[in-house]
């Protein structure tokens, strides 16, 4: 009997600190998303003892974030500041022998190389070139350094640009919209410090990768930088004596990505098409294709098709056999490797989340990885390459699994009213949702048009979940990590596709969860503003909009804006060939239909969808006078909010405009608080 007695006290005593510890949780605030520390540049050393990473904070007062660089061993222990504090880094590399970090800081206002010992010591930069370095690459030997550069104005040249003598000759090789330079590539001998120009030609180059004996360079290069003609791109090789340029491939499609195989006979690169020769852009997720550097043939990689390449190291096994790489799948992405010689793929990883390797050891036996999930922020892990002893280096934020009363989130799947394909998205449930009680759906759609919501930490949907909105985020036709029918789906069907796909999901959210269907909003940023512009001028069942960085007429974003794929897939053509089709794609010729309450974001200097595009369709909402309307302006912003403060606006906005016309509340945000 006093046992019985005691093992109920005991779970009287345990459920009472479990209901105090959910009393003390609270629902997530914007200033919580702020405040999340996120984890940047994590790195493996080759010989897998150290691990290299910074944690970048909010830092209110100066209205930015700024990163704190840390060296700890792959244990986790013996953490230190590595970087002192006036030295902001990128590009950060380790040196083949693992006994350097090498990164690329300012001196004198121009990005150098910067060697510092592992062991201890400081930060010195070892190049003093005339321009900024762009990217560079060690030789596996550490005899020197391969970089890449701008090419550099005459003194007499920089003298009369600096003066104003800047005009821009548009579309003018290297020129695109802005003015450009030609990439220049030079090695940096290590032992004499000297520097020896390599390639003068006139290309733009975006990638490059040395071959495991040092001398030849493979790279990507384009005539110019012109926006709309990613195309251009081509693949070549070089030695480093500055000899033997050849051009590999001739075609209109973009190559990206060069390996060099550690057996120097292969090089693997990226392209989406279906032959390399005369090969054409064609919206797929793309193939691997092998080189041969002694037949000098391409080979097709045919098993890797599902996906993106979702960020992540890509990096070749030590006998050349195969290829590491990381892959989205649905919601989730993984490690995988492929049998280059079998073109067979095998997953490594098979976790519910998502996993990038940041950084491999060079036996390719651990690596650096990050992980995260729709409830978990991301952190840094080193584990073999199929996960076992995994080793946390990174609990960045423990507040925030200790004091924050999460959504919970599920992959649904429905088939859309159209042709009965089978669509997924993400589906996340407020802490509070309660089946007896009909709550508010916020439909998030996705930008790309071939982006994904995946299972990643989206600090704003728990933000909305804390406020009682249920979240879906569809993977409509067009999205990517469902293979290349799905992601070709949207061809031609520009707005009326995705949305019979989104309206789909959120009747089958209806009529599965409690859900009150006369409390509706939408919200969608870059192709998800294209798409929310678009669907509120046919569909009227949205209490409220939110628009960002979107476009609402496709003829007047020729030129401004990125959009080439527009015209090669998923309109066609061009604004004075298909005149009609061009019209009825855009949001701006249905505009008097708008019966949606819409607030309007764009930041001031952005260029992909150009910010001219939110004004005319803020105009025209405003002076046809049927809804209420508004626009925010962020200043200094490209397509994305960096600013903090700006950010902070664009949430409050936002949700106060949800709140007002899908609930009828005047809402008060919160108060910002510093920690």
């Amino acid at each position: 009997m006093y046992k019985k007695w005691l093992c109920f006290t005991f779970i009287v005593i345990l459920l009472g600190f479990i209901q105090s510890f959910a009393l003390e949780q609270r629902p997530m605030t914007i200033d919580d998303a702020l405040n999340i520390v996120s984890v940047r540049n994590s790195l493996l050393s080759p010989d897998g003892r150290h691990v290299f990473y910074s944690l970048e904070k909010l830092d209110w007062g100066k209205n930015k974030h700024i990163n704190t660089y840390y060296l700890c061993d792959s244990e986790g222990k013996d953490k230190k500041i590595f970087l002192r504090e006036d030295l902001e880094g990128s590009r950060f590399q380790f040196s083949p022998d693992s006994q350097y970090l090498s990164f690329l800081s300012k001196k004198d206002k121009k990005n150098q190389i910067f060697l510092i010992p592992v062991g201890g010591g400081e930060a010195h930069s070892i190049s003093d070139h005339t321009v900024s370095i762009n990217d560079y690459r060690w030789l596996k030997d550490t005899s020197g350094i391969v970089f890449l550069a701008d090419e550099a104005r005459t003194e007499k040249e920089q003298k009369e640009y600096d003066l104003g003598a800047d005009a821009v000759f548009v579309d003018e090789a290297p020129n695109g919209k802005e003015s450009a330079r030609f990439s220049r590539l030079w090695f940096l001998d290590l032992k004499t410090k000297k520097a020896s120009l390599i390639f003068k030609g006139d290309l733009v180059i975006e990638d490059f990768d040395m071959s495991p004996g040092g001398d030849k360079i493979a790279f990507v290069g384009k005539p110019d930088t012109r926006t709309n003609y990613p195309f251009s791109a081509e693949l070549y090789t070089i030695g480093r004596n500055g000899t033997n340029l050849k051009q590999l491939t001739h075609n209109q499609g973009p190559e990206s990505s060069p390996k060099w195989s550690p057996d120097g006979q292969r090089i693997i690169f990226r392209a989406p098409y279906q032959s390399v020769a005369g090969g054409r852009f064609e919206l797929r997720n793309g193939s691997f294709w092998l080189f041969s550097t002694e037949t000098e043939e391409f080979r097709q990689l045919k098993s890797q098709n599902q996906g993106e390449m979702y960020g992540g190291a890509k990096a070749w096994s030590p006998d050349s056999r195969y290829f590491y790489f990381n892959e989205l799948h649905g919601t989730n992405t993984n490690l995988y490797r492929l049998d280059v010689d079998a073109d067979a793929i095998e997953a490594m990883t098979q976790i519910t989340g998502t996993l990038q390797p940041k950084s491999f050891s060079s036996d390719m036996t651990k690596m650096a990885y990050t992980f995260q999930d729709y409830k978990t922020p991301s952190d840094v892990y080193v584990a073999d390459l199929n996960l076992k002893n995994s080793v946390r280096i990174t609990d960045s934020n423990p507040w925030h699994r200790e004091d924050i009363l999460l959504s919970a989130a599920e992959p649904v799947r429905w088939k859309s009213d159209k042709d009965g394909i089978n669509i997924e998205g993400m589906l996340y449930l407020p802490p509070d949702y309660d089946k007896g009680t009909k709550s508010p759906l916020l439909v998030h759609i996705h930008g790309g048009p071939a982006g994904v919501v995946e299972n990643s930490y989206r600090p704003e949907f728990h933000i909305y979940g804390g406020l009682g909105f249920v979240v879906l985020g569809p993977n409509y036709r067009g999205s990517t990590g469902y293979g290349d029918n799905l992601l070709r789906g949207l061809m031609g069907e520009v707005g009326d596709g995705e949305h019979v796909d989104i309206m789909s999901g959120v009747d089958y959210v209806i009529a599965n969860y409690s859900i009150d269907p006369e409390q509706l909003a939408v919200r969608g940023w870059s192709w998800g503003g294209v798409s929310s512009g678009y669907l509120i001028t046919h569909v009227h069942r949205f209490k409220a909009a939110s628009v960002g960085a979107g476009v609402f007429n496709w003829a007047a974003e020729t030129g401004p804006g990125f959009n080439f794929d527009v015209s090669l897939w998923y309109i066609g053509g061009t604004p004075w060939d298909n005149p009609e089709e061009w019209a009825k794609r855009s949001a701006i010729t249905h505009v008097k239909s708008v019966k949606t309450p819409t607030i309007l974001f764009h930041g001031g200097k952005d260029t992909t969808s150009s910010v001219n595009q939110s004004l005319m369709y803020f105009t025209a909402l405003r002076d046809i006078g049927k809804v209420p309307v508004r626009y925010v302006k962020f200043p200094r912003q490209g397509h994305g909010i960096r600013e903090p403060r700006l950010r902070r606006t664009h949430l409050i906005e936002e949700i106060r405009w949800f709140q007002k016309y899908v609930k009828g509340k005047d809402w008060t945000p919160w108060e910002r608080k510093e920690p």
